[in-house]
């Protein structure tokens, strides 16, 4: 075998390509690890605030969007968060469980990368970075590389580099190129957990710039209870960056703004204090600002003994539904990942391999296959990774 000749290359050392080579070097294989980008891990360091959001102990199949809403069973099954959690207690990285399950660094996310860089060169990884790949050739068996002015050769390749969100990280759709290079179908990538732009009627909702409110919201079949953030631009926080995943150009987004408050609530406010209004009603339970444009849109000025049941009960199901008509996102530029990307149809659940092309492999977020908020793209990263490794 020649220097540059090995088992495996992995392109792209983020996730799922570091854990795909440690694992495969772990198991004597002679892995190549390479990445166009200065340093390893870039998305790793800043996720999570800085404190890399690494896993979600409620991960689940149904947690995950996907063409095929089976495929991520098998990989997620046999590399759980309990395991990824053993590996980071075994390199004593100290951890802290947030909310909804987010497990999260208590010092930073710079021990993760740390941690598997250390896996890597246990197994003898090589990484090389710092240059791009210009050109990936296979015949004979064998998989050749152009990166930067080095010619590489192994008998194995795996695409490892992610999708198209925040490319100002160094993201690219090279991954979908590569596939289409060898026949493999792509799944239009869209941006997904990314703040939605509001036009149109919707406008003075911008005004609310800065404010919050927990909320439930609805895109398509999801709902997501958590905070909604408004911002110059629309909508934002986590309940809206988890529905956008589901969101689809043409739909409507709906908000419920009292989640929490029982059938009737209006009513039964006009019953026991006849003299308030709505907009002081919305104001015990919701931000000022936000509490004055609802009752401004409800139209239903005076008290509320003024007011006919019927009224207050219509405003009360507007409120439960209000409907946002969103003109689009912010793009790749703020998603934290992508939707769609190499159809899952290519590839085999149990190993990552392409089928139709022995020895070629996909992980991470390449893959059509995208979670939710919280640490579950980790996850995945991670469970595809290691199911490759295994296997190469």
């Amino acid at each position: 075998m020649s220097a540059q000749d090995f088992d495996a290359i992995v392109l792209g050392a983020g996730a799922a390509g570091l854990m795909c080579a440690a694992v495969a070097g772990g198991r004597g294989k002679r892995v190549l690890l390479l990445d166009h980008a200065d340093q390893v891990g870039k998305k790793i360091l800043i996720s999570g605030g800085g404190r890399c959001n690494f896993t979600n102990v409620n991960t689940a199949p149904d947690r995950f969007l996907s063409a095929n809403p089976h495929f991520a069973k098998s990989a997620l099954a046999r590399y759980t968060p309990a395991d990824f959690i053993a590996l980071v207690e075994r390199h004593g990285i100290a951890y802290h469980e947030k909310t909804l399950g987010q497990l999260f660094c208590d010092g930073s996310a710079k021990q993760i990368v740390a941690m598997l860089l250390d896996e890597a060169a246990k197994a003898g990884v090589e990484i090389r970075t710092g240059q791009s790949v210009r050109e990936v050739t296979h015949a004979d068996g064998k998989f050749g590389v152009r990166f930067g002015d080095q010619h590489l050769v192994a008998a194995a390749l795996v695409i490892a580099t992610g999708g198209p969100s925040i490319p100002k990280m160094g993201a690219t759709g090279f991954a979908y190129d590569l596939a289409r290079q060898f026949g493999l179908k792509v799944v239009e990538p869209r941006p997904a957990l990314v703040p939605l732009t509001l036009g149109g009627d919707d406008v003075l909702f911008r005004d609310l710039s800065g404010i919050a409110a927990p909320v439930e919201a609805c895109a398509g079949k999801a709902a997501f209870r958590e905070a909604a953030l408004f911002t110059h631009r629309g909508l934002s926080g986590p309940a809206i960056l988890q529905a956008s995943s589901y969101w689809r150009h043409g739909e409507p987004v709906t908000i419920d703004f009292l989640p929490d408050a029982p059938q009737g609530w209006l009513i039964e406010a006009k019953r026991t204090r006849p003299r308030t209004t709505v907009r002081a009603a919305l104001g015990a339970m919701l931000p000022d600002r936000l509490a004055e444009t609802l009752a401004e849109r409800l139209a239903l000025p005076g008290e509320l003994a003024a007011q006919t049941d019927r009224k207050l009960s219509d405003a009360e199901s507007r409120l439960r539904r209000w409907i946002f008509r969103p003109n689009g996102t912010e793009g790749f530029a703020k998603a934290e990942v992508t939707v769609g990307g190499i159809s899952t149809a290519n590839l085999s659940s149990q190993t990552m391999m392409v089928k139709s092309v022995p020895n070629l492999y996909a992980v991470g977020e390449a893959v059509d296959v995208t979670g939710w908020l919280g640490g579950y793209n980790f996850q995945w990263a991670w469970a595809s990774g290691h199911a490759a490794g295994q296997v190469i």
